[in-house]
C-alpha cells in the first residue's frame, strides 16, 4: 500500500466519525477542500461511493460503513501500539543483541553493565564474542563494538572508549635468555607468539610506527593462538614476546611480571566504537545503552579547585 493511500484511509475514518468535512479537516490539520479532494480520489480508486454528502451533513454509504468497521479497530490498534512504543521510550525495554570482541567486552562493556541492568530491569542483554567483523544486519544484531579504524563507512559509529596503544612484552625469565630488541628488525632473533586471525586465517602482522614511518613484522614463532588470553599467558610463562594491547598487560607490567620493549615504536589505535546501520531506527533499549557507554567514556572534567585485541580480521 502506498503512503498516500494510507493517509486517505485515515482521512476517511476522520470524516466518517466526525460526519463533517470541516471538523475532520480541523482534526487532520488540512483544508476542507483538500480533504474533499482526497475523499473523491479514494472513491475513484475503489470505484465505490463511500460518503453521502449533503449541504448539512456527511454520512457513510453501505460500502463506507463496511470499510469503516474494518478500518476503525485497525487504526485504534496502531494508535495503541504507538502509545506503547512511546512508553518504551520513557522506560526502555526489550532485548539488546550485541557482537563484540573480548577486549571490548571486558574493558568497555562489563564495567558499566551491572549498574546499567540494575537501572533498566526491563532490558535483556545478549552478547556474542567474535574477533571477526560480523555482518550485524545479516546476523540480526542490534549493534557491534569494534575499533574505530575497522568499521564500514555505511555505519553510524559512536566512540565508547579512548584510543588504545599496543605493547610488546616479555617476561623477565625470557629476557634473561634473550637480549631486549631495540628496533623491530631485531625481532628476527626472538620467539614471537603469533595470533591466528579467525576470519582470514592468516597470522596477524605486528605493526610499528616511528617518525612518520610505519612497518609490519610477521611473527614466526613456535606458538600460535587465536585467543589473546592464551598469548598473554604464554608470555608470562617465558615462551616468547607478545604483541598485545597496553591495557591488557598493564597490571602485569606494574607488578614487574612483564617487561615492555620497543615502546617508542608501538602505535596508537582508534578506540572502541559502537556501530549500527544508518538506515535502522534506534531501539530505545540500545539508545539507553549507548548513553551509558558515552557517559562512562567521557573525559573527566577538571576539578574547580585545581587549575586493535584484534577486531579487524
Amino acid at each position: 500500500m502506498k503512503r498516500n493511500e494510507m493517509n486517505d484511509l485515515a482521512a476517511f475514518v476522520a470524516v466518517a466519525e466526525e460526519k463533517s468535512f470541516t471538523r475532520a479537516a480541523a482534526t487532520l490539520g488540512m483544508s476542507p477542500s483538500a480533504l474533499s479532494h482526497a475523499m473523491r480520489a479514494l472513491e475513484g480508486r475503489l470505484g465505490l461511493r463511500l460518503l453521502t454528502r449533503t449541504t448539512r451533513s456527511v454520512s457513510t454509504t453501505e460500502a463506507g460503513e463496511r470499510l469503516l468497521l474494518t478500518l476503525r479497530p485497525a487504526f485504534e490498534s496502531i494508535q495503541s501500539e504507538l502509545t506503547a512504543l512511546g512508553a518504551m521510550r520513557d522506560k526502555p525495554a526489550g532485548t539488546v543483541r550485541l557482537t563484540t570482541f573480548r577486549y571490548a567486552a571486558t574493558h568497555v562493556l562489563w564495567p558499566i553493565l551491572p549498574r546499567f541492568l540494575e537501572a533498566h530491569p526491563d532490558i535483556r542483554f545478549e552478547l556474542s564474542l567474535d574477533d571477526g567483523l560480523t555482518d550485524i544486519v545479516a546476523s540480526r544484531y542490534d549493534a557491534g563494538i569494534r575499533f574505530g579504524g575497522a568499521l564500514d563507512k555505511d555505519m553510524i559509529a559512536i566512540r565508547v572508549s579512548p584510543d588504545v596503544r599496543i605493547a610488546v612484552v616479555g617476561s623477565a625469565a625470557y629476557f634473561a635468555r634473550h637480549p631486549r630488541p631495540t628496533t623491530p628488525k631485531e625481532l628476527a632473533g626472538h620467539r614471537c607468539i603469533s595470533y591466528r586471525m579467525t576470519t582470514l586465517g592468516g597470522l596477524y602482522p605486528w605493526t610499528f610506527e616511528r617518525d612518520g614511518h610505519s612497518l609490519q613484522w610477521k611473527p614466526d614463532g613456535a606458538l600460535v593462538f587465536n585467543d589473546d588470553d592464551m598469548i598473554l599467558t604464554a608470555a608470562l610463562m617465558g615462551q616468547g614476546l607478545a604483541y598485545v594491547l597496553e591495557d591488557v598487560a598493564a597490571e602485569h607490567l606494574a607488578r614487574g611480571d612483564l617487561i615492555r620493549v620497543l615502546e617508542e615504536w608501538c602505535p596508537v589505535w582508534p578506540g572502541c566504537h559502537l556501530y549500527y546501520p544508518s538506515r535502522r531506527q534506534l531501539p530505545p533499549a540500545l539508545a539507553a545503552l549507548i548513553e551509558a557507554l558515552r557517559l562512562a567514556s567521557a573525559p573527566a572534567r577538571p576539578s574547580r579547585t585545581r587549575k586493535r585485541t584484534r577486531s579487524g580480521d
